[in-house]
C-alpha cells in the first residue's frame, strides 16, 4: 500500500471500503485448504474485506513461508484507529480498531467497554463489596449477557502505599481488567508493582509527566492514556513525542466536560475521530477515552441529577466516538441504557440479530400440546419465549429461519411463507412430536393461513398479534 508521509503525521492510504477482495486474494497463500471454514481463498478474501473474518482465521498465513504476505495484509487491512488491548487472559479487552466514522459505512468492531471506579480511600469492606458488585453485574437482553468490563482504581489519597494496597486488594478479588488512575508517576509506580501480569491501562501521561509515565509503560508493557483536557494541539504533540519515544499503545483523553462543556466535548471527540477516519491522521488514530465520571465534580446537591447527567454524557460519548468509558454510578437505570445501546450500536447492520432455527420445547409438553411458530428475529423470539414461560405453558415453538427478520417484515419480504412453514415442519420432524396436525401462527401472518393449510395439510389457527395474548388464546381456542 503506497502513501506519503507529510509533516503533520498524516498518511494517505486506502480506506477499507476501497479494498477489494482481489487486493486481498493476491496476497493469500491460495491453497484453498479450507482451514478458515470457507470453500476457497477467494471466499475467505471476500469475508475478510467485509469484516466477517480476521487474519487469524487463515492458518497458513501464520507460517514462516508466508510471513511477508501476512505483514503486507496486516498493513493493507490496518484500521485508521489502532486497536489497543489491556487486561490479561480471557478477561483482556480490545478497544479501538475502527475503520469508519459512521456505522452504516462498515460494521463497528470492539464494543465500548464500561469501567466503574473505586478509589484508595474506601474502607476494605466497602471496596470489596463494590468490586464484587461490578464483577457480578449481569443483564440478559434478548438472549445476550450484558456485563461491565473493567475497574478503574483512582488515587484520591495521592499516597503511593495506599494506592498500591488498594490495587493489590482489587487484583485479588477480580480478574476484570484494571485501569490505574494516578497523575503522579510515583503513585502509579506503586500501583503497577501490585498489578504484575495484569497489563493494566495507565492513566495518564500529561505535559509535565509524559517521560516518567512513558518509562513505566515501557517497563511494564502497558498501554498509556494521553491526557490533555481541552487542548487538542497539545494532545497531538504528546502523541508525537510518545510514539517517537517508543510507546505504541496509546489511548487519547481530550477531556470530558459536563453541563455547558458537553457540546465542546462531543465536538472534540468528533474532530479527532474524523481526522483519523477521513484524513487518516496517524496522530489521531488511537482509541478515545470518555470519562462521564467527571459529572460528579459538578457540585450538584441531588445525586439523582448527577446520575442523570452521567447517563446522558455516557450515551452521547458512546455515540461520538468513545472507545472506552469510565463511570461511577452502579444504578441499573444509569447503566442498562448504556449497555443496551452499546449492544445495538455494535450489532452488524447487515445482519439482524437472530437465533438458531429449530423446535424449542417449553415446560413438559405431551402429544396433545400446542404447536406454535415464529421467526428467528432475536427480539421476536425472546419476547415470545418470555410470555410462554411467564404463563408456564407446555408447548412446542417452531422457529423458522427468516434471516433474522421479524414476523411482519418476513411476511412482507416473503421470507415467512407457506412454503417456509411447510419446510420447517418437515425439516424439524414436528409431526413426530404430537398426535395432532394443528398449528398456531402469529396474528401478523394471518394472510398466510389459507395457503399454509394447503401447503402443509395442517389445520391453521391464527393466534394473537402480540405474544402476550398467547395464554388467553390457547385457553379459548386450543381443544386437542
Amino acid at each position: 500500500m503506497s502513501g506519503t508521509q507529510s509533516g503533520n503525521g498524516t498518511k494517505a492510504r486506502k480506506s477499507i471500503r476501497e479494498i477489494s477482495p482481489i487486493d486481498v486474494y493476491k496476497l493469500l497463500p491460495k491453497t484453498n485448504c479450507g482451514e478458515c471454514k470457507e470453500a476457497n481463498c477467494m471466499a475467505y478474501a471476500t469475508r475478510l474485506v467485509n469484516g466477517e473474518l480476521v487474519l487469524a482465521d487463515c492458518l497458513p498465513l501464520h507460517t514462516p513461508e508466508y510471513k511477508k504476505a501476512f505483514e503486507s495484509l496486516s498493513e493493507l487491512l490496518a484500521p485508521p484507529v489502532r486497536a489497543v488491548s489491556f487486561g490479561s487472559g480471557d478477561a483482556a479487552i480490545t478497544i479501538g480498531g475502527k475503520y469508519v466514522l459512521w456505522r452504516h459505512e462498515f460494521t463497528y468492531h470492539n464494543p465500548t467497554p464500561v469501567a466503574i471506579d473505586v478509589h484508595d480511600l474506601m474502607g476494605e469492606a466497602e471496596l470489596e463489596e463494590r468490586v464484587r458488585a461490578i464483577s457480578s453485574f449481569s443483564y440478559n437482553y434478548i438472549g445476550r449477557k450484558l456485563v461491565l468490563n473493567a475497574i478503574a482504581i483512582r488515587s484520591v489519597s495521592k499516597d503511593p502505599s495506599a494506592f498500591g494496597a488498594t490495587v493489590r486488594k482489587v487484583a485479588g478479588i477480580t480478574t476484570l481488567p484494571l485501569i490505574l488512575c494516578a497523575l503522579d508517576p510515583a503513585v502509579m509506580e506503586a500501583g503497577l508493582a501490585e498489578a504484575k501480569g495484569r497489563r493494566p491501562l495507565i492513566y495518564a501521561a500529561m505535559e509535565n509527566s509524559w517521560k516518567a509515565m512513558a518509562d513505566l509503560a515501557l517497563l511494564h508493557d502497558a498501554p498509556l492514556v494521553v491526557f490533555a483536557p481541552g487542548d487538542v494541539p497539545l494532545l497531538r504533540s504528546l502523541v508525537r513525542t510518545l510514539t517517537a519515544y517508543g510507546v505504541r499503545d496509546l489511548v487519547l483523553d481530550p477531556g470530558t466536560f459536563a453541563d455547558a462543556g458537553l457540546p465542546v466535548t462531543i465536538g472534540t471527540f468528533t474532530q479527532i475521530r474524523s481526522a483519523a477516519c477521513r484524513q487518516f491522521d496517524e496522530l489521531s488514530g488511537f482509541p478515545l477515552l470518555g470519562v462521564p465520571l467527571t459529572v460528579w465534580t459538578g457540585g450538584e446537591i441531588s445525586e439523582d441529577v448527577l446520575k442523570w447527567k452521567e447517563a446522558v454524557t455516557a450515551s452521547m460519548l458512546m455515540s461520538r466516538y468513545a472507545d472506552l468509558l469510565i463511570m461511577h454510578s452502579m444504578d441499573g437505570w444509569v447503566l442498562l441504557p448504556q449497555l443496551i445501546w452499546r449492544f445495538n450500536l455494535y450489532t452488524d447492520p447487515r445482519k439482524p440479530v437472530s437465533v438458531e432455527p429449530g423446535v424449542k420445547t417449553f415446560g413438559r409438553p405431551d402429544r396433545k400440546s400446542p404447536v406454535l411458530i415464529t421467526t428467528n428475529y432475536a427480539l421476536t423470539y425472546f419476547t415470545v419465549e418470555s410470555d410462554i414461560k411467564a404463563a408456564n405453558l407446555d408447548c412446542y415453538l417452531i422457529v423458522v429461519d427468516t434471516g433474522g427478520l421479524s414476523v411482519e417484515s418476513a411476511v412482507a419480504g416473503r421470507y415467512f411463507t407457506a412454503e417456509s412453514i411447510a419446510q420447517a415442519i418437515t425439516e424439524f420432524s414436528v409431526a413426530s412430536l404430537v398426535d395432532h396436525t394443528t398449528l398456531v401462527i402469529p396474528g401478523l401472518s394471518a394472510r398466510l393461513s389459507g395457503e399454509t393449510e394447503e401447503a402443509t395439510s395442517w389445520k391453521i389457527l391464527v393466534g394473537p398479534k402480540d405474544s402476550s395474548g398467547i395464554p388467553q388464546f390457547l385457553r379459548e381456542h386450543w381443544h386437542p
